[in-house]
């Protein structure tokens, strides 16, 4: 059996105010090439729904493209490790997401999370501001 290449995403949510004008964003990538960017906003939210819903974009592009396995990376610490699970969920907000994040990665062959410094998830941090720029009125 061949080895199935590895689909990479790093995850960011950006929200100013929390909650404000929130925004998410995946950066895709196999064998080190950039396969695609997902992004979207979100409208009000919290930076931690933000990052959730980072996490269920790169899951549901995992799964509508049939990679088996999926390996992200993020720089919430409250997000990577309550699906690793070593902290409880204790928001309301979140635990509706927690579990279908959960779900949806269970249907994977792999599936692995990190918890990465900012410096190194500076192009997702770039295209979920970039993607908050578009749909956030700029105040004078």
């Amino acid at each position: 059996m061949p080895d199935v290449p590895e689909l990479i995403a790093s995850i960011d949510g950006a929200s100013r105010g929390n909650p404000g004008p929130a925004a998410y964003a995946v950066v895709l990538k196999v064998d080190g090439e950039k396969l695609s960017e997902v992004s979207g906003p979100l409208g009000r939210a919290t930076n931690n729904v933000a990052e959730y819903r980072a996490l269920l974009a790169a899951l549901e592009y995992a799964l509508a493209h049939r990679h088996s396995r999926l390996k992200v990376f993020s720089d919430s610490e409250l997000l990577v490790r309550q699906i690793q699970g070593r902290y409880k969920v204790k928001s309301l907000d979140l635990k509706p997401l927690h579990d279908l994040a959960r779900k949806m990665a269970a249907r994977l062959e792999a599936f692995s999370i990190e918890h990465v410094p900012r410096e190194r998830n500076r192009e997702a941090d770039r295209l979920a501001n970039e993607t908050l720029d578009r749909t956030q009125p700029i105040e004078r």
